[in-house]
């Protein structure tokens, strides 16, 4: 999926984003502000990993991401 859909979601994604990495908490969402980059970076820190495997998870979480954002436009338009 295309980060910026995410970033443009992010408001509706944060739990989604929290239920992954249970450690991240509101301020730490609140600094990444749905930036790849800053994600990366939180999660390095938080979680004590490295960056290829944070980019990894991160990819991963995008692709699942993809169905939600795609399943609640569609949700949304038929309203």
């Amino acid at each position: 999926m295309n980060w910026d859909r995410i970033e443009g979601n992010w408001k509706q994604l944060r739990g989604k984003v929290q239920e992954k990495w249970g450690k991240l908490t509101n301020d730490h969402l609140d600094v990444v502000a749905g930036r790849r980059e800053r994600l990366a970076g939180k999660l390095q820190e938080v979680y004590g990993i490295g960056k290829d495997e944070v980019n990894r998870q991160i990819d991963e979480f995008a692709e699942s991401m993809h169905e939600i954002v795609n399943t609640e436009s569609s949700e949304t338009s038929k309203h």
